[in-house]
């Protein structure tokens, strides 16, 4: 059979539209309430008949006047490009001109709007063409109502391929909760059958909208930050960098502020109060519209690396707000998956942002996060207990309660049991110069330790119990990944009945192992801070029972960290707390447990009723 290459008719090359931006009911409520915010719209009301097949969207944005409402449906039309250059200078979340006649095509469309400054608002009905069939004045306040009705009523394929309503009402909550956290100062009302369904709330930033969505999550469990970023113009498209910045659209909400900076905005979960079982709220947004972005996700994944207890996962939300020629949206219909110049730029920042939100700062302190813990921590301060400020306690006060918590360490981790060890006063020694020059760190003051085995600690905005063991890990463990250094061991440690896995593992480490005789090995180097130690034999079974090397340095790190139950003067407490409140990841330690807990000001406020007016004769 011959065949040859021949350009589609034009109802195949509208077919074609239709089908890549229209697939669900879920793509109607997504274009409609793009167009929305596109008209600058702060209150969207959202009305589902799922089982009609219909969608009705009404805003509070600018609206159309009657001239504009008669060319709005018709193919490839739009108000917001005009030439190919302004792909480069794409700053709305619609622009390609489909979605109003992709609808027309595949559904009955209807469209009342009214402009915020005329006086009368318009009604029109649109064939499946997208011409108008009927028009009509309409009393209605400034803004637009859409109604797309009996959606791919000629198609019943189409139908039949859809997943079931319940899956597609599930399909268009997500849709809408994730044009929401791009736009947080925007009013979300959703109908469904004439009942109210949901709403969300709007707020100062996505922070405020997060604990809308998942419930479980509280909005002192979340940080906020803001930070701007120097705008890489080298290569920047197909046009100059100086002539892009002139160009920059005017009043644009994307605009760069000095035409030298784009901004990055990350809401991120603490890891010390909220995680997730699967890796489905690491969300990426890029000028107001949510996409699919492994590279960056995977920087979030890597910067948050032991903080989260295991098969943990965070909750974050980066939004990157990046000059248009940055970005090419013409990847994918959908526009959910983009092309961005400089990745490895942004990359960079965000791993930055990262690691900034989670240190002790005024800013990430002074908030009430742990009030819910206020009765455990009452409940501690009742109960007889030591309470030390010197090493005037007796020794023997150390033994069950480190041993136990070691165990639990090492579960965590899977490996073998660890043995508590006499506290090593050099394990304070050392720093990290990086750390130590990090700004913002709140003054902590250590008062007391508690069993030998929590650090009383004050700051200006209440008090804290912190965990001395998993609070020292953390501090040697980050030691240890900015400097892994090995060194020789005289005389060799020698280990017996070790298996052919065991000694490869010892060898992937970079350690230096050599047979010594019959089922002997003699181990000729090891980890610095394992040197000097009585149980090096014991550390170096450890290291050899698997794990790469970053597991290496964790299982380090607990063995090196002082025990629980063991006693600390109060220049030790302070030196420890100095040291744990500059590293880069403060509020966990490396298997994800928190290390402090807190009692904030405001708390104790309320639980002493220091806001009752009870009389001058009480001394208040």
């Amino acid at each position: 059979m011959k065949s040859g290459i021949l350009p589609l008719p034009t109802e195949v090359v509208h077919l074609i539209a239709a089908g890549e931006v229209i697939d669900s009911l879920a793509a109607v409520v997504r274009e409609l309430a793009e167009n929305s915010l596109d008209a600058g719209a702060t209150r969207v009301v959202i009305y589902l008949y799922p089982q009609q097949w219909r969608v009705r969207i009404a805003d509070n944005g600018c609206g159309m006047d009657l001239e504009n409402l008669q060319a709005c449906a018709t193919a490839h039309s739009t108000s917001k490009i005009r030439s190919c250059e302004d792909l480069w200078q794409v700053t709305s979340l619609g622009f390609r001109g489909e979605a109003l006649h992709s609808l027309a095509q595949l559904a009955e469309l209807e469209i009342l709007s009214r402009a915020a400054a005329t006086g009368e608002g318009w009604r029109v009905r649109y064939c499946d063409r997208g011409e108008v069939l009927e028009t009509e004045t309409v009393a209605i306040a400034p803004g637009t109502v859409v109604t797309v009705s009996n959606l791919f009523a000629n198609w019943a394929e189409r139908r039949q391929g859809m997943p079931s309503l319940s899956q597609q009402t599930r399909a268009i909550q997500n849709t809408i909760q994730q044009i929401a956290l791009c736009h947080p100062h925007v009013t979300w009302q959703v109908w469904q059958d004439d009942r109210e369904w949901f709403t969300l709330s709007p707020g100062a930033t996505t922070q405020h909208l997060i604990p809308q969505i998942l419930r479980q999550v509280s909005l002192s469990d979340l940080q906020y930050l803001k930070v701007e970023v120097p705008t890489p113009f080298e290569g920047a498209g197909s046009r100059g960098a100086e002539e892009q910045r002139e160009n920059l659209i005017p009043n644009s909400e994307f605009r760069i502020p000095n035409s030298h900076y784009s901004s990055l905005q990350l809401v991120l979960g603490l890891p010390d109060r909220c995680h997730r079982h699967r890796p489905d709220w690491v969300r990426v947004a890029v000028n107001g519209r949510m996409v699919k972005f492994a590279e960056l996700e995977q920087t979030i994944f890597a910067a948050m690396t032991r903080t989260l207890p295991r098969d943990r996962y965070p909750v974050c939300f980066l939004h990157l707000k990046v000059a248009p020629w940055q970005i090419d949206w013409n990847r994918q219909p959908a526009k959910t998956e983009i092309y961005l110049h400089h990745l490895s730029h942004w990359q960079e920042h965000t791993a930055g942002a990262i690691e900034q939100i989670l240190r002790l700062n005024s800013n990430s302190v002074s908030d009430s996060a742990h009030n819910t813990r206020v009765t455990q921590l009452i409940k501690v301060a009742e109960e007889k207990g030591v309470y030390s400020t010197s090493r005037a306690i007796a020794q023997g006060d150390k033994g069950d309660k480190g041993d136990k918590e070691d165990k639990g360490d090492k579960e965590v981790e899977g490996g073998s049991t660890l043995h508590p060890t006499p506290h090593n006063a050099s394990c304070f020694n050392g720093g990290n110069l990086r750390n130590a020059l990090a700004p913002l760190h709140p003054f902590l003051k250590a008062i007391a330790q508690v069993h030998n085995m929590y650090i009383l600690v004050e700051h200006p905005g209440g008090m804290w119990l912190v965990e001395q063991h998993i609070a020292h890990e953390r501090v040697l463990y980050e030691q240890l990944c900015d400097r892994w250094q090995l060194v020789p061991l005289e005389p060799p440690v020698i280990l017996n009945h070790l298996s052919l896995a065991q000694i490869a593992q010892l060898q992937r480490l970079n350690l230096e192992v050599e047979p010594f005789g019959d089922r002997l090995w003699a181990v000729r180097s090891a980890p610095a801070m394992l040197v000097q130690r009585d149980d090096c034999a014991d550390a170096l079974v450890e290291l050899s029972l698997g794990g790469d090397l970053q597991a290496a340095q964790v299982a380090t790190a607990c063995r090196c960290a002082i025990r629980n139950g063991t006693t600390l003067s109060l220049e030790e407490m302070q030196t420890l707390l100095n040291q744990w409140q500059r590293t880069r990841n403060p509020r966990t330690c490396p298997h994800g447990r928190p290390i402090y807990l807190s009692l904030e000001e405001s708390a104790l406020s309320r639980f002493f009723r220091r806001h009752w007016v009870i009389g001058k004769s009480h001394g208040i």
